[in-house]
C-alpha cells in the first residue's frame, strides 16, 4: 500500500521537521535543552507514537476513513506545535 508507506513517510517527515525546528530555536536563543523546548520536544515524539499505533492498527472497518482521519490528526497536531513554537520564539 503506496498511500500507508506515504502516510508513514509523511509522519516523519513533519514531526522531524519540527523537533530539528525546536533545536533550531534553541541554539539561535541560547536556550539549549531549555524546559519548553523540551516539552515541545516530548509532544512530538508522543504525537508521532500515537500516530503511528494508529497507522498499524488492524481491527479497522473502513481504511480509507481510517487513514484520512490519522492524516487530518497530523495536521492538526503538526499545526498546534508549530503554534507553541512560534510562541516560544516571539517571546
Amino acid at each position: 500500500m503506496a498511500s500507508v508507506k506515504n502516510l508513514k513517510k509523511d509522519i516523519n517527515y513533519v514531526l522531524g521537521d519540527i523537533i530539528d525546528a525546536v533545536y533550531q530555536w534553541e541554539a539561535e536563543t541560547g536556550n539549549i535543552n531549555s524546559k519548553e523546548g523540551s516539552e515541545l520536544i516530548d509532544k512530538a515524539i508522543a504525537t508521532f507514537d500515537n500516530l503511528l499505533e494508529k497507522v498499524h492498527q488492524k481491527d479497522v472497518e473502513n481504511k480509507k476513513v481510517h487513514y484520512k482521519e490519522i492524516r487530518n490528526q497530523l495536521e492538526k497536531e503538526a499545526t498546534d506545535l508549530i503554534s507553541s513554537l512560534n510562541d516560544l520564539a516571539t517571546s
